[in-house]
């Protein structure tokens, strides 16, 4: 794929992977609209990056449809979405024990805000036979967040409805990608900037994140993975279920061993 005057949009796109994402893709050559739920931060950071921002909820259709029709008046036609935003919460307690509202919140982001942005984009796509629909997952996705069940679940369902809609309309002349990465040097982990984040091989930045989907978009890959080691522990796993679960227990014995918490930003140093 051509990046050069394609028109992206990215949603959570006012910190982490998303400015990363919209840096990339600007200096790919693409027009860059970005999106997220606080109006003040993106606005900023729109005016940082020196492209187009937008306040959105992602968990309500009718912003994102209002958010898709606003960068087609100004920009033009969407080219490619990039459906970013994200939410982390963990379980206070055993697995099932976050709140109704955790799981609705993380079910609404990060499986439903790709379904509200496919149901607007795809008949326009595939009536001109082009479009890119890019859904930000997670490493979790096809393998497991210890301590966030929540996440984990829905992480699944992003990259269910991803192959979902490869499927159903690659023929259609739609591509289709789904970012996995393992843990990054975010806000969410804790690191206000990738420089906060110590030296460790399982972390990487968000701008190495953002390398990797370029790439991954220049090529209409449909599984994109910031960290390659990902696709061994998913091969380990489909090998040996069970092995993989034990390994698994295994791990977050040893977080609350070592650091008393199955909270994503307490463990990720030992993965």
């Amino acid at each position: 794929m051509e990046l050069a005057n394609k028109i992206a949009v990215i949603t959570g796109g006012s910190g982490g992977i998303g400015a990363a994402l919209a840096v990339a893709l600007k200096q790919a050559g693409a027009r860059v609209a970005i999106s997220d739920i606080d109006a003040d931060r993106v606005a900023r950071t729109a005016h940082e990056l020196d492209v187009l921002g937008i306040a959105c909820d992602v968990r309500r259709e009718e912003q994102i449809i209002a958010l898709i029709d606003q960068v087609h008046d100004q920009l033009g036609q969407v080219d490619i979405f990039i459906s970013n935003a994200g939410v982390g919460y963990c379980d206070p307690s055993h697995a099932a024990s976050a709140p109704n509202a955790n799981w609705q919140d993380s079910f609404d982001i990060h499986v439903m805000s790709h379904v509200y942005a496919a149901r607007k984009l795809l008949p326009m796509m595939i009536e001109r036979g082009h479009g890119c629909l890019v859904n930000t997952a997670s490493a979790a996705g096809l393998l497991h967040q210890i301590g966030d069940a929540a996440y984990s679940t829905t992480k699944h369902a992003a990259v269910g409805l991803a192959e979902s809609l490869a499927i159903a309309h690659g023929d259609d002349g739609i591509t289709v990608c789904v970012i996995c990465p393992q843990y990054v040097a975010t806000p969410m982990l804790g690191y206000e900037t990738p420089d906060d984040a110590p030296d460790h091989d399982g972390l990487i930045s968000p701008q190495d994140v953002a390398n990797t989907v370029i790439h991954g978009l220049e090529q209409e890959r449909f599984l994109i993975l910031p960290h390659p080691v990902v696709k061994d522990y998913v091969l380990n796993k489909a090998t040996d279920y069970d092995r993989w679960i034990k390994g698994m227990r295994k791990l977050r014995r040893a977080s609350l061993d070592q650091v008393g918490s199955t909270r994503a930003d307490k463990m990720h140093l030992l993965v």
